[in-house]
């Protein structure tokens, strides 16, 4: 498959690897179908592209990465829907933001990715010890301090 996209030009994606969400994602009604983009061999980042809006485009993370005790509860609807045998079979991402000099996570709303079935759900959390911007890195410059003599 073609996708077009604004950041990356035309991306050739095997058919096999379009995510499916069974629900739209919270405030893109019109959005169904995304694929992951890779700009390094190994990145701790992602791309999620919108296979229909050239323009729309999300940087996830395994919130694993910077939060090493996530916890995600998933109904057994949830894993049913998305065709999943268990939860070993699905990759949890959260989408990034940039706000002011920090990279944010937004740990309410995960994504639910089924590895086989392609098929994709975000959730929405309500446990207490997670927000929707939980600061993952800061992009602010080390201030120099001058030493005084």
């Amino acid at each position: 498959m073609i996708v077009e996209t604004t950041r990356f030009g035309t991306v050739e994606i095997d058919d096999g690897k379009v995510i499916t969400f069974k629900e739209p994602l919270l405030g893109f009604p019109d959005q169904r179908r995304f694929v992951i983009v890779q700009t390094s061999p190994d990145p701790v980042f992602y791309w999620l592209q919108s296979a229909e809006d050239p323009a729309l485009a999300f940087v996830v993370c395994d919130p694993r990465a910077f939060v090493p005790d996530y916890r995600v509860s998933v109904r057994k609807d949830d894993v049913e829907q998305l065709g999943l045998r268990d939860l070993e079979d699905c990759q949890v991402v959260v989408i990034v933001n940039k706000v002011g000099d920090e990279l944010t996570a937004n740990l309410l709303g995960p994504l639910l990715i089924g590895c086989g079935s392609m098929q994709a759900k975000q959730l929405v959390l309500a446990d207490k010890r997670y927000g929707t911007r939980h600061p993952l890195v800061s992009l602010a410059r080390p201030k120099l301090v001058a030493r005084s003599a």
